[in-house]
């Protein structure tokens, strides 16, 4: 008999293993990465990646922290953080017994007439009847076969990959603002420049007004002053709006009171160099991205959902239990002929089900691969994004080195050509031409300054960004 019983539960372990074949293996190498990065300037192995941000402005430190501290960007991913933790939870509780308890009270009546045959004498039937139920209960699948693990090894591996997408959610936040503020500041900057360029243009203006009244120059002197002090009146007109279109931008970014973010700017900016790029290896892309670092955990979680699906061929063993009180009649609920109980064993395993399964482990084995072309994407993606943003910095660097020299050769242009203006030994559009173009050419520096600061805001956030607690507000 005992040979019986071990035969019949051996049956399913054998026809459970035709359902389908093995889980298919999907190779997933880590890609290969240049050893260094093609684009990367000379730069200095002591520069920290933290001082690419520009924390010297007090605007930028005093955004960043409130968006850290309740953006609403910031805030959805960080939910979806709890959302993925719960459901890891959900995960590892399924692995442990489950214990419900139950009471009931249950009224009957009977007809007696649904008894086909008469009653022998002096027997009746009780046609009404309440009984009085409370039961402990519990149930326990053993996971003889890991698919319960292994679920669980998937949902800890989204929580991993949701956080790591919270991480990328919070750099590119602050990346956001900083490169807002630096825009700001750049239109500051070139509103005070162009505040200059307009008084000098005026005090052009004048010159021309007074040598037309002493009969020294025509009228026409005075009118081309006077249009090239207009011109660059509208143009310190039109700075406006791009400072209206940046302040919204950043309250969305933030999620503060325009009140607030205008407080922020009160503070000047402080006149600092350029940060140095700091150097740093392609390898190192895999663990400071946090892009990367999710779509790895993304590829773990789709191995390990692989493995669950195979594992849902085998056969699955529940163990439950019950135990508790029946009576009918509440002053007997408590008595020892009341106590009622069971204790069961069921093992449970697919025969035939025409695919199914492995339908569903091709569909697994379908994600994997989806999940390792995204992981290798990421990484590609990372290393593009470095590449670019040091050759950003790198000709930015060039372009405000140019302007610089440009602006220095063109205001003394004008300052020679004002100078033999006055002293008769040049005409008035000489000194239109050379004061207009030193004009132009101090309002690109600033703008060239503004990219310079712009682009290393764009290589902290590709090589992976810092550490931002300095940036979060202290409680």
């Amino acid at each position: 008999m005992r040979r019986t019983h071990l035969a019949l539960m051996a049956a399913p372990l054998a026809l459970s293993a035709c359902v389908a074949g093995p889980a298919p293996q999907i190779e997933t190498p880590r890609p290969v990465l240049p050893d260094t990065f093609l684009f990367a300037p000379q730069a200095e192995e002591g520069a920290a990646l933290a001082a690419l941000l520009p924390t010297d402005d007090a605007a930028f430190t005093t955004l960043a922290g409130l968006a850290l501290n309740d953006a609403p960007t910031l805030s959805e991913a960080l939910a979806r953080v709890e959302a993925a933790r719960a459901g890891a939870a959900r995960a590892g509780a399924n692995r442990l017994p489950s214990i419900g308890a139950d009471a009931s009270v249950t009224a009957t009546r009977t007809n007696p007439a649904q008894f086909a045959a008469s009653l022998p004498p002096g027997i009746g039937i009780d046609t009404e009847r309440t009984a009085y139920a409370a039961n402990v209960t519990a149930r326990w699948d053993l996971d003889l076969f890991g698919v319960l693990k292994a679920s669980e090894r998937a949902a800890l591996a989204r929580v991993d990959a949701a956080d790591a997408q919270a991480q990328a959610v919070r750099l590119a936040l602050i990346a956001e603002i900083a490169a807002t503020v630096i825009d700001y500041r750049s239109v500051e900057a070139r509103g005070y420049t162009l505040s200059q360029d307009m008084e000098a243009a005026t005090a052009i203006a004048r010159l021309a007004a007074d040598r037309e009244q002493a009969g020294l120059a025509p009228g026409f002197d005075r009118i081309r002053a006077e249009a090239t002090a207009a011109t660059t009146r509208s143009r310190l007109a039109a700075l406006g709006s791009e400072k209206a279109r940046l302040f919204g931008r950043l309250v969305t970014l933030t999620g503060a009171q325009p009140e607030v973010v205008k407080q922020a700017f009160v503070s000047p900016l402080p006149v600092t160099s350029a940060p140095a790029a700091p150097a740093t290896l392609p390898s190192q892309l895999l663990a400071n991205r946090p892009d990367v670092r999710g779509a790895e955990a993304n590829l773990a979680a789709s191995d390990a959902e692989l493995a669950a699906t195979a594992r849902q061929r085998f056969p699955k063993l529940t163990l439950s239990a019950a135990i508790g009180l029946l009576a009918f009649s509440p002053g007997d609920l408590f008595d020892e002929d009341s106590i009622v109980g069971s204790l069961a064993a069921g093992l449970a395993a697919p025969l035939l089900d025409f695919g199914r399964i492995e339908a569903e482990i091709d569909g697994a084995a379908a994600n994997k691969r989806a999940a390792f072309a995204a992981y290798r994407g990421a990484v590609f993606t990372a290393l593009g994004d470095a590449e670019t943003a040091y050759g950003l910095v790198a000709a930015a660097d060039a372009e405000l080195a140019a302007a610089n020299l440009e602006t220095a050769q063109l205001e003394r242009a004008a300052d020679l050509a004002e100078t033999r203006y006055r002293a008769g030994l040049a005409d008035f559009l000489t000194v239109l031409d050379a004061r207009r173009a030193a004009d132009g050419s101090t309002e690109r520096a600033v703008a060239a300054g503004g990219r310079a600061r712009r682009a290393r805001v764009l290589l902290w956030q590709a090589l992976g960004g810092s550490d931002l607690s300095p940036l979060t507000p202290q409680s």
